[in-house]
């Protein structure tokens, strides 16, 4: 796996996990602890998200197999969504307006939701990782590489979210509503991508 493709693994699962967009919901739900609480918080939201993530990765494809689903079938119906979550992203209310809104008023663990699922792990993660570690288009090595992408993601999260307030005074809410529709604006693209590529396949399949 070349190291291009490698980035551009990084670039896709950095795009939606949406590490800037997270920060200020991280904040909304952390505003009134210690600072060694929100950091646990930090913590437990990023070791809950690698867990679901991981999860998709080993068992994403055993669902898929049981089920009868064919690789270009899901690589074409995950674009399709990837693109529908991309569009939220773009047209919908930001990522930390519509997730504040939602974890508001319940009874949870807020580094379980909204933080870590669906801030960190949300749709459009867990069905890329799917994607980006087929076990019919990559070996192990290659799916272990992505896995490290995701885990360097996920490690960089983190920071950020430790650096969560001196961040955010930086570009306040507004500047992390706009770098999250920027993102929906390339993972579209890469969502676009996805399903072109699937249909070239499949009209080449004899």
């Amino acid at each position: 796996m070349s190291l291009t493709t490698l980035f551009e693994e990084f670039v896709t699962i950095w795009v939606v996990v949406d590490p800037i967009g997270t920060i200020p919901v991280f904040l909304a739900f952390t505003g009134g602890m210690a600072a060694k609480q929100r950091n646990k918080v930090a913590f437990q939201a990023i070791a809950v998200a690698a867990g679901v993530l991981v999860f998709f990765i080993v068992c994403g494809q055993l669902l898929m197999d049981a089920l009868g689903i064919s690789l270009l079938s899901f690589r074409i119906a995950g674009g399709i969504i990837m693109f529908l979550f991309a569009l939220t992203m773009v047209f919908g209310d930001s990522k930390p307006q519509s997730e504040i809104q939602n974890g508001r008023g319940m009874e949870q663990n807020v580094a379980v939701y909204p933080l870590a699922v669906p801030s960190i792990a949300s749709p459009g993660a867990m069905m890329t990782v799917v994607v980006l570690t087929d076990n019919n288009r990559f070996s192990v090595p290659e799916q272990s590489l992505t896995s490290l992408m995701m885990v360097l993601v996920l490690a960089a999260t983190f920071i950020l979210l430790l650096l969560a307030n001196p961040i955010h005074k930086v570009i306040r809410a507004s500047g992390a509503s706009i770098v999250s529709r920027v993102m929906g604006m390339i993972l579209a693209a890469v969502a676009v991508d996805i399903v072109l590529e699937g249909l070239e396949l499949r009209f080449l399949q004899p």
